[in-house]
Formats: C-alpha cells, sequence, structure tokens
C-alpha cells in the first residue's frame, strides 16, 4: 500500500514510523527542520511543502497512492488536504481533528469534507479516561467485539496476592487469561512457570467481568471511582464530563476562565462547576478534593498537568490521571506517581493505524507506548487457521503472540489448546508490535 501522510508532529510521525516497514510512505511537511530529522530518521520519501496544496500532493505521487492521513494539529488543514487529494482520483482520506463538533458533522452527513474516516483526538482520549475509571489500579484499558472482551493493564504491587506465585497459581479467574507481562524493559510471556513479581505491568484479557474481579482482588485498590474531579474544561476535560454524566455520574469540573466555566455549566447541568485556580491548595483543600476517587488533570499544558496531578497527590487523592501532550514524560509523571498518562496523540494514532494493517484487522490497542499490541482478527474462511487447534496453531506462530480470547456467534470462547479455530470467529491476541506484520500474514 502507499500511504501519504500529511504532517510530522507526533502524531504523523508515529503513524509513519509504524507503516515504513511494511508500505511505501510519503510525508508531508511544512517545517524545514522536522523535514531534515526525517529524511534521516525514516525509511520514507519526506517532502517539504503544504498538504493541501495539490502541486505538492502531485509531487508526493497522490495519483498512484492508496491513502492520504492528514493528521497536522489544525483541524481546517487535515480536512482540507482529505478534500483536496479526493480531487485526483479514488483515494481512501482519513483526517485527524481536535473539535468534536467537526466529527458531529462528518458522521451526519455522507461523504463530508471528502474524508472517509475523522478521529477526533479529544473524544478519544475522554474515552480512554472514561474506560480507566471502571478498573481500579489499572494503567490502559480497552474494549473489543463490542464490548465482549476486555484487555487491561495493570502494575501489581508488593501487597497483592498474587506476588511471588506462579501465573499457574494465579490463574483462578473465569474466562481470563494472563497475556504479558512487562518487568522493566523486559516483555515476558507468561508460561505456567512465570513467577509474578512486585512490580511487575500485567497484560489480562477476557471477559468484562472477569477482568473487573481481577482488579479489585489483586491491585487492592477501591472497587468503585464515585466522586470524580475534573481539572481543566478543555475540549478533552469538557468531554470527560460529558461521559460521565452520560453514565450517571455527577462529576465536579474546576475552570478558571470566567466564560468557559459558564458555558460548561450550561452544557452539563448534572456536571458541578467551580471557577478557580486548581493549583490553590487552600482551595482545593477547602473543597475537600482528598475526598474524590479520581483527579483528571485535563489543562492545556503538561508542566501544569503534572502540578495539579502532584497536589492531588499530595492531598492523598488515590487515583491521579494526567493528560500530556509531549509523550516523552509519560514516564516522569508515573515515576513521581501519576497513576496513568495518557497521550491523545497516541490515542489518536492508534484509531487511525488500525486501517493500515489489513481487512481482518477490526481494531488495535497499543501498549507500552507502541512496543506491544492486542488485536482483534476476523478468522477469514481460507486462513491457514481454519480447522487447526490453537496447540497446533501456535507452532506457526511467533512465539510472542498469546491467543485472549475468541468470539463465535457472539458468544464468548475461552482458548485452550484444544480449541478449534474455526471460519469467522473473532480472536483477541497479543503480540509485540514488530512481528505485526509476520502475524498477519501467517493469519
Amino acid at each position: 500500500m502507499r500511504v501519504i501522510v500529511v504532517g510530522a508532529g507526533e502524531v504523523g510521525r508515529s503513524i509513519a514510523e509504524n507503516l515504513t516497514e511494511t508500505h511505501e510512505v510519503v510525508v508531508i511537511e511544512r517545517d524545514n527542520a522536522l523535514v531534515d530529522d526525517l529524511t534521516y530518521d525514516l525509511d520514507a520519501l519526506v517532502i517539504q511543502g503544504d498538504g493541501t496544496d495539490l502541486a505538492t500532493l502531485q509531487q508526493a505521487g497522490i495519483e498512484k497512492s492508496d491513502m492520504l492521513i492528514a493528521s497536522t494539529d489544525i483541524d481546517e488543514v487535515n480536512i482540507v488536504a482529505c478534500g483536496a487529494a479526493k480531487t485526483t482520483g479514488d483515494i481512501f482520506t482519513m483526517a485527524r481533528v481536535k473539535r468534536h463538533s467537526l466529527l458531529k458533522t462528518w458522521q451526519n452527513a455522507d461523504d463530508a469534507f471528502g474524508v472517509d474516516f475523522m478521529a477526533s483526538s479529544d473524544l478519544l482520549t475522554a474515552e480512554a479516561i472514561f474506560r480507566l475509571s471502571g478498573f481500579p489500579g489499572a494503567h490502559d484499558v480497552d474494549s473489543f467485539i463490542g464490548g465482549l472482551v476486555r484487555m487491561a493493564e495493570f502494575e501489581i504491587g508488593a501487597n497483592s496476592p498474587i506476588v511471588g506465585h506462579t501465573v499457574r497459581e494465579a490463574d483462578r479467574w473465569d474466562s481470563l487469561t494472563f497475556a504479558a507481562v512487562f518487568r522493566d524493559e523486559e516483555l515476558i510471556i507468561p508460561r505456567g512457570d512465570t513467577v509474578i513479581e512486585q512490580h511487575d505491568r500485567v497484560v489480562v484479557i477476557g471477559s468484562p467481568g472477569s477482568v473487573k474481579q481481577f482488579a479489585t482482588d489483586t491491585v487492592q485498590s477501591s472497587s468503585d471511582v464515585d466522586e470524580v474531579v475534573i481539572v481543566g474544561g478543555s475540549e478533552i476535560g469538557y468531554h470527560t464530563a460529558r461521559l460521565f454524566e452520560e453514565h450517571g455520574y455527577h462529576p465536579d469540573l474546576i475552570e478558571q476562565d470566567h466564560d468557559r466555566a459558564r458555558d460548561i455549566a450550561e452544557w452539563l447541568p448534572n456536571t458541578s462547576v467551580w471557577e478557580h485556580d486548581a493549583t490553590d491548595m487552600e482551595f482545593l483543600k477547602r473543597e475537600h478534593i482528598d475526598k474524590a476517587d479520581m483527579v483528571v488533570a485535563a489543562l492545556e499544558h503538561d508542566d501544569k498537568n503534572l502540578l495539579v496531578s502532584m497536589l492531588a497527590q499530595k492531598l492523598g487523592v488515590e487515583r491521579k490521571i494526567s493528560i500530556i501532550e509531549n509523550t516523552e514524560y509519560a514516564e516522569l509523571f508515573e515515576a513521581v506517581g501519576i497513576d496513568v498518562a495518557i497521550s491523545p496523540r497516541e490515542e489518536t494514532a492508534e484509531e487511525i493505524i488500525r486501517f493500515t494493517r489489513g481487512d481482518q484487522t477490526e481494531k488495535i490497542a497499543m501498549l507500552e507506548h507502541d512496543r506491544a499490541e492486542v488485536l482483534e482478527l476476523e478468522i477469514s474462511d481460507d486462513s491457514k487457521l481454519v480447522g487447526r487447534k490453537i496447540a497446533d496453531a501456535m507452532d506457526s506462530l511467533p512465539e510472542c503472540v498469546v491467543i485472549g480470547a475468541i468470539s463465535r456467534n457472539g458468544e464468548l470462547v475461552i482458548p485452550r489448546g484444544d480449541t478449534v479455530f474455526e471460519a469467522n470467529d473473532h480472536v483477541v491476541l497479543f503480540t509485540e508490535t514488530q512481528m505485526i506484520d509476520e502475524l498477519t500474514a501467517l493469519i
């Protein structure tokens, strides 16, 4: 496949890096300094220019390309780039946007803007935050097969009952598979005799109930999130509060700007909006923020989100989630005690990359900053796996692959060695990102 990526910021760069090994990639970027860096770092053709300009698109070979991904930081630029690409022929176009209003317009009109697929960074990030609220202690959560299957990543604390136990001893939850263990920089594919250690980050796949019970039993955190405080009335903060409202919660939101606070209070009648500076410790104490089950830092600057999260930690808030724009800060945030740092750029890249993985890939979730992935694949009639037992098929698949769950005719099938793959099965599996192409070729 020949893919043109417009915009080489963090999202565009992540997408381009992910695609270069198996696709012919062309990157269009205005910034000369970024063009110079990418020319040396990427196995791709990098062009300095404007992705909305037809002459630049033609220079990039738009007529012979299969897909255009517009991922600049400006919504209008991305939409215009897609529209310009459509004038050259039948090319599949994708646009990253921040504003939810543009996504709603696109969803409500056929072929709006000349965009075939649109992803809203703000909404995707808010959805990720809400998913995390339902699983105590989780660092990452995603759903597959229409919610039939959950994937979650947990850090195992010193007092967890499974510390020092083998996977075989710990495996006592119905409908649950231990898919991976991250230990410092090492990725371990768990076997029955793998011993779980303190600070391991364990990835599990299974039914929502089993994953929730695993969280409650092993992470030893509060099982429910009732009191939620969102700091920042950014688009991400607004959508996070809206999602909590839609699910019956009454969140609190702190916004310093008077007009923005007033607007959000009008839009969200079941959200308590406080107009104040969230870095004022006396205010936080006075409003009993220490009683919150979860604080979400959704301001528009990483340094302010870090400060708010650290103040929440000082007050004793159990769960701190922070938005980060610069993914290089993720380890810093987590090192100082912030539970989860979420990157809108990574959430968007994850959603877009799915479309480049072949027809059988239904969904992907990236883990550990794209070191590994959980995929939902549909087994086609002519797949090499049809009619084979999992135990036999594993001999031909990469060693890092773990079959986490199977859906057959809408029913969850717990994978065992003697489970036979059937055509049209939906399989949720774990693998290292670098093995994706080898895996999909075998399936």
